[in-house]
Order: C-alpha cells, then sequence, then structure tokens
C-alpha cells in the first residue's frame, strides 16, 4: 500500500527512534561479513586505534620512579606509553580503535556486535596489561610507584569502557546517539595524531612537528562538524545531540589542557589537593578565554552549516533526477 501524504515527515520526527539497521546498518549489496570477519574488524580497528604508537617504536617514555638509571633508548618495548605526561594520548589510542570498529560496523555488520566487540576489546586489554606489567616489573620501590601505576591503570580501564562505549553508540545507535560517539572520538583525534608526529620516539623531525600540531587542533572541530553535517538537524533528538557535540568542543579541550598540565606536573604529583587546584584554575582561564574557545566552535559550525548545505543540494538532485526524463518525454509528445 502506497504511503499517505505526509508520512515522510512523521518519519523524520520519529526516526531517531527507528533501530539503526532501517537507516544505515544494511551492509552493501554483496558484502557478508563471516564470523571470523567480524572478530578480524574489531582487531584491526584495535590496531589501527594504536597505530601512532606502533609507528613510532613502542618505547616506554623515561619514567621519574624507575629502579635503575636507564637511557631513553633502552626502555622497554610496550604498547601503550604509560607516563603521567601522556594520560590524554593513552585514552586516544583506545578510543579511536573503538570509533573505528563501530564506524566500519554500522555499515557491514548489522548483527553480531559482540565478535567485533571482542576483537577490539581483546587487542586493547591485552595492551594494558602488557604495557602494566612491563611498567610494574621496571619501577622501584620508591614511594608513589604502586598509586602510580595504579592511577594509570585505572585510566587506562576507562578509556576502554569509553572505546567500547563508542563502539556501541557509533555502530547501533539511531543518528543522533552515533553523533555523541563520532564527537567523543573526534575531540581525541588531535591527541591521537600528537602521537605519531610528536611523541617521544617520533620519527618527524621537531621543526616539522610543531608545525602540524599546529594544524591538528582543527581536526575535532571539522570532524564534529562534519558529523552534525551527517547527522542532520530534523530531530529534537539530533538537535540536542548537535548542541552537546559544540558543548563538548567548548569544555573538553580546556579540560584535557588541564587534565594534562596538572597530572603532568612532577612538584605537584605528591600534592592532590594542590594538583586538583591547579588544573581547575587551568580549566577556567581556558575554557573563558575567547581566543581559545571562539575559533574551533566557528569552525565546527562552518563546517557544518556546508555539510548540511552538501547534503540537502545532493538530496534535492536525487529527487529531481528520476523527474527530469519524464518530463522531457511529456514535452516531446506534447510537440
Amino acid at each position: 500500500m502506497p504511503p499517505q501524504h505526509g508520512s515522510g515527515n512523521v518519519t523524520a520526527m520519529i526516526d531517531d527512534h527507528v533501530p539503526p539497521a532501517a537507516e544505515s546498518t544494511v551492509p552493501r549489496q554483496g558484502v557478508t561479513v563471516s564470523p571470523l570477519g567480524r572478530y578480524a574488524i574489531g582487531v584491526a580497528a584495535a590496531v589501527v586505534g594504536l597505530l601512532p604508537w606502533l609507528l613510532t617504536g613502542m618505547r616506554l617514555p623515561l619514567q621519574n620512579l624507575w629502579a635503575q638509571p636507564t637511557s631513553p633508548e633502552d626502555m622497554p618495548l610496550v604498547l601503550l606509553p604509560f607516563n603521567q605526561s601522556f594520560v590524554v594520548e593513552i585514552a586516544a589510542l583506545l578510543v579511536v580503535g573503538g570509533a573505528g570498529a563501530g564506524a566500519v560496523a554500522r555499515r557491514y555488520v548489522p548483527t553480531g556486535l559482540g565478535a567485533v566487540a571482542v576483537g577490539l576489546l581483546g587487542v586493547q586489554a591485552f595492551a594494558v596489561v602488557q604495557t602494566a606489567v612491563t611498567v610494574g616489573s621496571g619501577l622501584g620501590a620508591r614511594p608513589g610507584a604502586t598509586p602510580y601505576l595504579a592511577g594509570l591503570v585505572a585510566l587506562s580501564v576507562l578509556a576502554l569502557a569509553i572505546s567500547a562505549g563508542v563502539m556501541v553508540l557509533l555502530a547501533r545507535a539511531p543518528r543522533a546517539g552515533a553523533l555523541v560517539g563520532a564527537a567523543i572520538a573526534a575531540l581525541l583525534l588531535a591527541s591521537w595524531l600528537h602521537v605519531l608526529v610528536a611523541g617521544p620516539s617520533s620519527p618527524v623531525p621537531p621543526g616539522v612537528a610543531m608545525a602540524v600540531v599546529g594544524y591538528t587542533r582543527w581536526l575535532g572541530p571539522v570532524a564534529i562538524g562534519a558529523a552534525i553535517a551527517w547527522c542532520g538537524l530534523r530531530t529534537t533528538g539530533r538537535v540536542a545531540a548537535a548542541v552537546g557535540a559544540l558543548v563538548g568542543l567548548w569544555l573538553v579541550p580546556p579540560f584535557v589542557t588541564a587534565t594534562a598540565a596538572a597530572v603532568g606536573s612532577r612538584v605537584l604529583a605528591r600534592d592532590p589537593a594542590a594538583m586538583a587546584e591547579y588544573g581547575a584554575g587551568v580549566f577556567r582561564m581556558a575554557a573563558t578565554m575567547p581566543a581559545l574557545v571562539v575559533p574551533p566552535l566557528a569552525v565546527a559550525v562552518v563546517a557544518a552549516v556546508l555539510g548540511l548545505l552538501l547534503v540537502a543540494v545532493r538530496r534535492r538532485a536525487a529527487v529531481a533526477g528520476p523527474q527530469a526524463p519524464a518530463g522531457v518525454g511529456r514535452g516531446a509528445e506534447e510537440a
């Protein structure tokens, strides 16, 4: 039975409550992912997430509490950069992998997401365990060594949970939920790339690295704008998700800056109260400074507007395309 007039508007109003399989999780025609292939997708996504660290040699950064004096080139190989100065990078290496798994699963794996999750989290959990065991065996018995390692492990476990959540949002949530997952990953893209171009063992020359890092600050805003355009603004849920993504773009970078500054301070390492106070001050300053806050938000909004316009033009062209030959035919008959 043909749809009644206005049914398109009703669909637009409720599409945030339609299972994602109805809109974007249908695999491409002729593509069938086997159970083994689903595990492989998760494994591959985890490896891609870790790739910046793998490509730069995996050499553990120097540790303040290391038992024996060791040169940088003699530090052991680990799968994650455990160090108080790389807390954000650790999260980025794990969460970006989860985002990759979710994006691929949304398009090619309408069922069997559990296998993808097992492949993803299996590799990432192994990376955490291997790194924790290696660092634990090299740390001395100095005061603070155990809390230091425990804190890095706790951070990694939290990042694993966020990675899994982002994967599920991107793979199974309606577009509003998927936008939230995409925004979380987008906010960590710059830190993910920093590992490759400006990490402790990066082969990139310092001058080039500084130039590249200067541009990477725009990765998150552009990615969030593109995600908003893909999601659209046709429903209340999608508008709320877009606003939430922009609020995250405003507040998360200052939080990351404050966390890195506070946790990375050797002077404050043994004074948690002073560390928290210092971090709060950095956050307030970074979150209220127009020169830092306004440009990324403006870039995200411009990217979203341009993307929405492009989507509208393509949609209009797709609707008008099939009608053109019919019009030509009728004109020829009338002539």
